[in-house]
């Protein structure tokens, strides 16, 4: 079902809560044009990631989507759902397998969007607290927060490794000397095996991702891996979201091949301001035959970004060893909690939590550099 919420006079612009699963799924098609009105958008907004999310990870009962129209147009949209971590809360759709979370406003019309947004989330929220999690710095999520008539914090949260878009020649001019004549040299090497590169068609990426599954899993056999990657729900997301997000170019699969056999898979998200390499497999063979995975890997990203289309080439969220070859910039997102004046207790409550564990993790890292407390 959906209800209209009592937001104060504002023309015919008017904030709704949206609980009903079918509503949702017929938002598509209106929540597209929205997300392409919003210039701070990631792929991680789009209907498609969102709501196959829910179908794969979602809890009956507990959607809460508010939304803004204007007439019958979205003019903002903020995708959330009640969970309870030993607090009340509203949190945003997309969990942990989704690297940058945030709302959705009309450009042309982001102010009295955000406001409306503001007072539709306010009265939403009643008891809980509302914590959004991994908010890239230039978020629409942030015009909200500006807004919010309430006790409000904010605490850093995951580090991302950001480049600036360009051509790999460009990339390889960041290094020094030496490394970017290690990079030409390891991408003369590709060519000289024959990696052949190919973008797969939308009517292929089914098996597409499911060689990129198969791969993951190999690539990181007898490992560490993240765990979620390897289950059939993730697997089942993956498959019925980034179809659509190819067809609507928020998304791009790339297959490379050594003598006629897929070797590795990519996906890379994009949007307007950045596209990122979310998700990769490759076989170990590659390593043997002496084939660097992390340059091929960015220079078919850099291909995507070559034409200045898009602002930020992203390495997304980590601090693996890796990434730093690149010289990237790190960008710390933001974890934004907005309360109303009854529930600021529980807004006190988290960022202890966060402090507290951000001390044990600085104990940890003192305790590890000093040898593991030997004397």
């Amino acid at each position: 079902m959906s209800g209209t919420l009592q937001t104060g006079a504002r023309g015919t612009v008017r904030a709704e809560l949206v609980t009903d699963e079918r509503e949702f799924t017929a938002l598509a098609a209106s929540w597209g044009r929205l997300y392409r009105r919003c210039g701070a958008a990631t792929a991680f907004q789009s209907h498609a990631w969102l709501h196959s999310w829910w179908l794969s990870y979602g809890t009956p009962g507990r959607l809460r989507l508010v939304v803004v129209r204007e007439g019958g147009e979205l003019l903002a949209v903020a995708p959330l759902m009640r969970a309870r971590r030993g607090l009340p809360m509203l949190v945003p759709l997309g969990g942990p397998i989704s690297d940058y979370a945030d709302v959705l406003l009309d450009d042309e019309h982001a102010d009295r969007a955000a406001a409306a947004l503001a007072e539709g989330l306010s009265a939403a929220a009643r008891t809980a607290l509302i914590d959004f999690r991994e908010v890239r710095p230039g978020s629409a999520v942030e015009r909200v927060y500006e807004r919010w008539d309430g006790p409000r914090r904010q605490v850093g949260d995951s580090l991302c490794l950001e480049l600036p878009a360009g051509s790999m020649d460009e990339l390889i001019g960041r290094l020094p000397s030496a490394k970017a004549q290690r990079v030409r040299a390891k991408l003369r090497k590709l060519t000289a095996l024959g990696v052949e590169r190919r973008v797969v068609g939308h009517d292929e990426v089914d098996t597409a991702l499911g060689r990129l599954l198969e791969l993951h899993r190999l690539q990181w056999e007898g490992r560490k891996v993240t765990s979620e990657h390897l289950h059939e729900r993730f697997s089942e997301h993956l498959v019925r979201s980034v179809g659509p997000m190819v067809r609507s170019g928020d998304a791009v699969v790339t297959e490379f091949r050594l003598d006629g056999t897929v070797m590795a898979v990519d996906l890379t998200m994009l949007s307007r301001r950045l596209a990122g390499g979310y998700l990769y497999g490759a076989h170990p063979r590659l390593r043997e035959r002496k084939a660097d995975v992390a340059v091929i890997l960015l220079d078919a990203c850099s291909r995507h970004t070559a034409g200045g289309d898009h602002g930020t080439l992203s390495l997304l969220r980590g601090d693996e060893p890796y990434k730093h070859h690149w010289r990237p910039d790190p960008v710390v997102n933001r974890r934004l909690l907005l309360a109303r004046r009854r529930t600021a207790p529980l807004m006190s409550v988290v960022v202890c939590d966060v402090a507290a564990r951000r001390w044990g993790k600085e104990l940890l890292r003192s305790w590890r550099e000093r040898g593991g407390g030997r004397p």
